[in-house]
């Protein structure tokens, strides 16, 4: 009888309650220094109290990795069901959380580390790619490879309203805030190669932006895997979210169109009102 393979992932993967539940996606949460006090993120904060911390004081949180620890005794538990793990994490160019899951992993003997070489939903598309594929009765170390090679095919960006986040966080120099500001341009963050870096800079209100945005990255939707796409935001108006999430169903080709909200770590570094929309390429850029 084959073992029961478990997907697993770092909080990052931003998936939601929902996607959570429905693909049996087991968490482990980095911790959320804000103040004096640690917080483990998706438990005890959330991004609406980073926003209202850092209002009160100006001060931004500090996100820390899973270390291995915890991996151990998270992986010792699957362990004793005889069963096999693939965990996902946030890219490696980002945290120390995938070399903490990899040693601890060493530890296990069907144990499969995965890099996503993204953040937010970009490594859950991965995630939620693993779990239908277990569904199918995938091994776990078929899953684990296949997802790899996929890695590189995810596309992954967000705009930014404000760049008063990125400036404080040491990530943009106050110059650059200032004239991105004054010129109301809104530069469109991207993931290439497991690093943030940045792509096209929109002019003009966030609405409109948006609009361009969302018609540059996904087009006619040529190219791009037809059954899971993400808007995901960091506490847009509703408004704007149905707006981005209309442009993209008008298309009619792909089969879900997922509404996430962004967790503690991409909100502590770009703030409120930052979006993206997130697919899978059929092929690598």
């Amino acid at each position: 009888m084959p073992k029961k393979v478990f997907i697993c992932s770092d909080s990052t993967c931003d998936l939601g309650e929902e996607l959570i539940r429905r693909y049996d996606v087991q968490i482990l949460p980095l911790g959320v220094n804000l103040g004096e006090k640690l917080y483990t993120d998706g438990v005890d904060i959330d991004p609406d109290t980073i926003y209202s911390h850092y209002e009160q004081t100006g001060e931004l949180p500090k996100t820390s990795a899973v270390n291995v620890d915890e991996f151990m005794t998270f992986f010792e538990r699957y362990a004793k069901e005889d069963a096999s793990v693939v965990v996902f994490t946030i890219s490696s160019e980002m945290s120390s959380t995938f070399n903490n899951a990899r040693l601890a992993a060493q530890e296990f003997e069907d144990v499969h580390v995965v890099d996503t070489r993204n953040l937010s939903t970009g490594g859950g598309l991965l995630v939620i790619t693993a779990a239908e594929m277990a569904q199918e009765g995938r091994s776990a170390a078929e899953i684990a490879a296949a997802c790899e090679k996929i890695a590189a095919n995810v596309d992954a960006s967000f705009v930014i309203d404000n760049l008063e986040y990125l400036h404080k966080g040491g990530r943009c120099t106050a110059l650059a805030a200032l004239g991105a500001n004054l010129l109301k341009l809104k530069p469109c963050i991207m993931v290439r190669g497991g690093k943030m870096g940045v792509g096209k800079k929109y002019r003009g209100q966030f609405g409109a932006v948006l609009e361009k945005y969302v018609a540059d990255m996904v087009g006619d939707g040529a190219g791009i895997r037809k059954d899971h796409i993400f808007v995901t935001h960091a506490g847009c108006d509703e408004a704007i979210v149905k707006q981005c999430v209309s442009q993209v169903k008008k298309l009619g080709v792909f089969k879900e169109i997922h509404v996430t909200r962004a967790g503690c770590t991409v909100s502590s570094h770009c703030g409120r009102n930052t979006l993206g929309v997130l697919f899978i390429r059929e092929s690598a850029v």
